[in-house]
């Protein structure tokens, strides 16, 4: 799980700082997975796997990268390209149709998609998703599909919690639109068929060392 691929403006806060990964060490960590033999796949790819047992490579890993910032784009998706591995990119569809200046573009979002990224929903407009009505949980949860399809002409079938909050109403919702899995920002590296809904994964901080990166996947 990764936020920025940046290094932090002067000045950045704490919480900043710590989701933020310079692309240098972003690059080593890419070296890494190569050098040792991981292959990235996509989440479609898991669910493939777990749902009727499609062969996965013996060493897989799932990257993904939440928000949608510019520097995916920038940052991320050429270091990508560059080790042959393909993320999963989890967008706020809102900064995007307003073309909010430190997020994607749906020109980007279509490049990267023809590239062989995958591109999936993070929610409209990046609210707790907890204790809402059913209406307020569709406009969240559907536009985001609406428009994934319509510039990548792929149907997104993967969500990514906002800050990782969910509840039993947002888990319905969800099933209801066709969404086959979402992740949460809890730790963990098992996912089954059993808790698609609510999928570990690993972060990645701003401080996380190679020689941590490397027990974190190993």
């Amino acid at each position: 799980m990764y936020h920025y691929i940046s290094t932090p403006p002067q000045g950045a806060d704490k919480y900043r700082r710590d989701l933020s990964v310079t692309p240098e060490q972003f690059e080593r960590q890419l070296k890494y997975l190569s050098d040792r033999g991981f292959t990235s796949v996509s989440l479609f790819d898991l669910y493939a796997h777990l749902n009727n047992g499609a062969p996965l490579p013996a060493k897989p890993v799932v990257l993904t990268f939440d928000d949608g910032y510019r520097d995916a784009h920038e940052q991320a998706f050429p270091l990508l390209l560059k080790y042959g591995f393909s993320g999963t990119f989890f967008i706020i569809s809102d900064l995007i149709h307003i073309n909010h200046p430190a997020y994607l573009t749906w020109d980007m979002v279509k490049e990267m998609a023809a590239a062989g990224m995958s591109v999936e929903s993070h929610s409209r407009s990046h609210p707790d998703m907890r204790d809402r009505s059913y209406e307020y949980l569709v406009w969240q949860i559907l536009g985001p599909i609406e428009g994934i399809q319509a510039y990548t002409g792929r149907r997104p079938h993967f969500f990514c919690y906002p800050s990782g909050k969910h509840d039993r109403d947002a888990v319905a919702v969800l099933k209801s639109a066709d969404t086959w899995a979402a992740v949460t920002t809890e730790a963990g590296r098992k996912q089954t068929l059993a808790d698609s809904m609510t999928w570990p994964r690993v972060r990645i901080h701003g401080g996380t060392t190679i020689a941590e990166f490397a027990k974190l996947v190993e």
